[in-house]
Formats: C-alpha cells, structure tokens, sequence
C-alpha cells in the first residue's frame, strides 16, 4: 500500500473547484473534535496531511472561502463559495495540506493512521457497524 499521491484528482460537489494532488502522504486522520464535526455536519472529518506544495488547483480557486475559527491555533477550512463542500486547505501554521478525503476522485488504497478526539465522538457512531446496508438510497425514502 502506497503512502503517496500520484495525480490523485479531487473537486469539489458541484465541480466548479478540481485540484491535483502529488507527493507523500505524511498522516491520515479521522477526527471526532467538535470543530471537525460541526464543519463537516457529520460524525468525523477524514483529512490526509501531505506538504502545502503537493497541490495543482486546476480550476476554481478563485471560488474558494476560507474560514478561521478565532479562538482556534491551527484549525481552518477551505470551501467552496458555490456549492459549499470542503476542498484543500494549507493549516494556520502553513506546515501542512489537509485534504479532505472525502473530495479525492480516486480511492489512494491507503486506511487511517488513527483516530482522535475520540472522547468528542457522538455515542450513535458505535452503532453504525450494526445497522442494515443499502447498495443506494433504500425505496423508502
């Protein structure tokens, strides 16, 4: 298993924003912090760390909304501003990409190195592993 883009392409939902990515992987986390939770309107982000020169923005950039959180020392967001879904962003810091995993166009094979904030984590996620599966949306709905 790779550790390592190579042109992995990604985009944003309605494709107005696509980027590439190349490089070395350097982390993969799923985090459970409030912060991530509330921004992703989810249960975790996964973001995939790699260096801030490992991107090519392809189209887009000049639709892209970046988000502080103030009382925050590294915590932002990238998105965006037409159909609201996260795309890359390099971290307040400036010493990493965050990626989220979820805007890759291509699966990079690769699991997560960990889970954090797991004590933020909603008590409904341990019951995700018991609930019936759907190939798509059940007729229900």
């Amino acid at each position: 298993m790779s550790r390592k883009f190579e042109k992995a392409s990604g985009q944003c939902l309605c494709g107005a924003v696509k980027y590439e990515i190349d490089g070395e992987i350097s982390s993969f986390h799923i985090c459970y912090c409030s912060r991530c939770r509330h921004a992703t309107g989810s249960a975790h982000a996964s973001s995939i760390f790699t260096q801030p020169e490992n991107i090519s923005w392809r189209s887009g950039k000049e639709l892209i909304q970046r988000f502080e959180l103030e009382s925050a020392k590294s915590w932002a967001k990238q998105f965006c501003k037409v159909c609201g879904s996260s795309v890359p962003y390099v971290n307040r810091l400036g010493t990493f990409l965050v990626v989220p995993a979820g805007s890759l166009n291509e699966d990079v094979h690769i699991t997560p190195d960990d889970r954090i904030f797991c004590e933020d984590r909603c008590t409904w996620v341990d019951g995700i592993q018991g609930s019936p599966e759907f190939p798509a949306l059940p007729g229900k709905f």
